[in-house]
């Protein structure tokens, strides 16, 4: 089976970041701790099976979008070797 490199772009790293003060100011630093962890790691998971979620060609060529747990938004797109997270939103964030 082949694997997937995994990397996040400057501006998914940065909403990482924004979702993970949300959830601090909103319930506790832990609970961020284990909710952005939780989502890292679901992306990470694409390592093995990167083709996941809706293609979106009408928004940008190669461009996927999937969800974590209904709540969190991740826009990716599968190269040939790599899986390239773009955005990492809340629903209510939008994209």
């Amino acid at each position: 089976m082949k694997s997937y490199s995994v990397v996040f772009t400057p501006e998914a790293e940065e909403q990482l970041a924004e979702l993970y003060r949300y959830i601090a100011d909103n319930a506790s630093p832990e609970i961020a701790e284990r909710y952005t962890g939780a989502v890292i790691t679901f992306c990470e998971g694409m390592r093995s099976v990167p083709h996941r979620g809706t293609r979106r060609d009408d928004i940008r060529p190669g461009l996927r979008i999937t969800s974590y747990r209904r709540r969190t938004v991740i826009a990716f797109a599968v190269d040939a070797d790599q899986v390239s997270h773009h955005r990492c939103v809340l629903r209510r964030q939008g994209l």
